[in-house]
């Protein structure tokens, strides 16, 4: 790839209008109407719709499509055949009135899908200095993910989701429509938060949590199905679960008969793990 060459296709941007040819593959496309830094950095076989800006510290995989009217800004790096549907504002600065301006980073995986006016704001000096997505991530229209979040591979995001900052969410997890994650919670692996919810806490792993405030339901025997899980993790999870939730013992005696009664279970032992490194508490 010859980094200066103008992208094929693309049409010559003219000098009274202030715009300028990024450092692009020559397979790629760039709207006549897009504001492309010259700094920035593309892929192959990228597409840059109408209307969009990309800023100077921004590097975009192979095959990332950028329909209409997108902005992304900051040191963002977008994996390969990533999709951003269009307003999608990715990598602008927090909100955050403690930020000053610091070089910080928001990172986006391969084959995640951006849908309509989504919004991802870079990390702060104090949350670690950077906001990620992972792999096949889905994230529905107008939700948010706030600054310093870590969002683990596969995490789906329903529409008008919201993740206020430093919030962790594992790989698997669902955030149900127009529900609200506070500030350093922490969703499990394959948790599933249901639509309108509120949660205040660490929601548990492998775990419906739904309601305003929420509530832990038991086991996601759905979505354990659909990933194929084999019948005895799903039993040894149910049996935990029925221990931690309804057994009336205290979250400690439910830990101790839960290890007594179940033997060499990675899931069951992570769930322990998560309920003991907790540092919010845990919705139950």
């Amino acid at each position: 790839m010859n980094p200066l060459q103008t992208p094929r296709g693309s049409s010559r941007q003219s000098s009274a209008s202030g715009k300028a040819a990024a450092a692009t593959a020559a397979s790629s496309f760039v709207h006549p109407t897009a504001v492309v830094s010259p700094r920035a950095q593309l892929g192959n076989d990228c597409y840059i719709g109408a209307y969009s800006i990309i800023g100077d510290n921004v590097t975009l995989g192979d095959r990332v499509r950028l329909e209409s009217h997108c902005v992304v800004d900051g040191r963002t790096a977008i994996g390969d055949d990533t999709r951003f549907f269009p307003f999608v504002s990715v990598g602008l600065a927090p909100q955050d009135l403690k930020y000053a301006g610091e070089p910080t980073e928001t990172r986006i995986g391969a084959r995640a899908v951006l849908r309509e006016f989504v919004t991802v704001h870079r990390g702060t000096e104090g949350g670690g200095g950077r906001t990620s997505i992972g792999d096949d991530c889905f994230v529905m229209a107008q939700a948010h993910v706030a600054h310093d979040c870590v969002i683990g591979d596969r995490v789906i995001m329903a529409n008008g989701a919201t993740l206020a900052g430093h919030v962790a969410v594992d790989e698997g997890a669902t955030i149900g429509a127009y529900s609200g994650v506070h500030q350093f919670c922490r969703v499990g692996r394959e948790a599933f938060i249901g639509g309108y919810s509120v949660v205040v806490k660490d929601a548990l792993p492998f775990a419906r949590t739904v309601g305003n405030h929420a509530r832990c339901y038991g086991l996601n025997t759905t979505g354990m199905k659909r990933r194929r899980y084999s019948a005895e993790a799903i039993k040894q999870l149910h049996r935990a679960f029925h221990l931690l939730l309804s057994s009336r013992l205290n979250t400690s005696q439910a830990l101790e008969r839960i290890r007594a009664e179940i033997k060499s279970s990675h899931e069951v032992d992570e769930l322990i793990d998560f309920i003991e490194t907790s540092k919010r508490g845990v919705v139950k």
